[in-house]
């Protein structure tokens, strides 16, 4: 069973991951009686909860993974040079917000990729895709770089210009650690309800990271 996550996270960074999910779901839930069906949910009451969470965090993931995907490959500097024919023209960059957004991306990067595996290992377990035990390896990873991403937010010196986007990025990682500690207590006590506590947290997060990196690197994160 918990050997399909792997072809399921690879169709999820084809862009695919709410079709693989529900199809998941769906097809488990087709082969069990109603009268089964109905006393799983008896047996697991936050079933419903859970499933309500995981649905979020397919919406969060895709956000996440359609950008990515799209500029993976990309430079540094040229997302944050770039203009939109639509838009109007950005001013130009001065060296030194130049050189903060340059040793910001590879940090950005680190955060989003286990942000990603993160909410993708939650969905994948709430689906029964994914073991306990794998789902706790993410997420200790995870807390491991949010950790490290705070610290080398702090060894960096914004510009005056960017000093407000820049305290907003580390209180988005500041929160995405605590929604990761939050998650590591159902490794402790067996309580999947631990993932609805920490939801909330790591959106208000995802969102900051939205809004901030919409002002650095606006084809990443083209507005809707």
């Amino acid at each position: 069973m918990f050997k399909t996550h792997e072809s399921s996270e690879r169709a999820a960074y084809n862009i695919l991951g709410e079709n693989v999910i529900a199809s998941s779901a769906r097809d488990r839930y087709s082969r069990m009686p109603v009268s089964a069906a109905a006393r799983s949910l008896v047996r697991r009451p936050s079933v419903l909860i859970l499933g309500a969470v995981a649905a979020c965090l397919i919406v969060a993931s895709v956000a996440w993974l359609v950008p990515f995907a799209l500029n993976r490959d990309a430079s540094v500097v040229a997302p944050a040079n770039a203009t939109r024919a639509t838009e109007p023209r950005r001013p130009a960059l001065t060296a030194a917000e130049e050189k903060y957004i340059r040793e910001l991306w590879p940090i950005h990067g680190d955060v989003e990729r286990s942000t990603l595996r993160m909410s993708l290992g939650q969905i994948f377990y709430t689906t029964r895709d994914l073991s306990r035990a794998e789902l706790g390896t993410r997420v200790k990873e995870a807390a491991a770089t949010y950790k490290t991403a705070e610290a080398r937010l702090r060894a960096l010196e914004p510009p005056a210009s960017l000093r407000t986007e820049h305290m907003a990025y580390v209180s988005a990682v500041a929160l995405f650690r605590e929604s990761a500690a939050e998650l590591l207590k159902m490794f402790s006590d067996g309580r999947d309800e631990h993932m609805v506590v920490a939801y909330p947290k790591s959106q208000e997060a995802s969102n900051t990271i939205r809004e901030v990196g919409g002002k650095f690197w606006p084809h990443e994160f083209p507005p809707h």
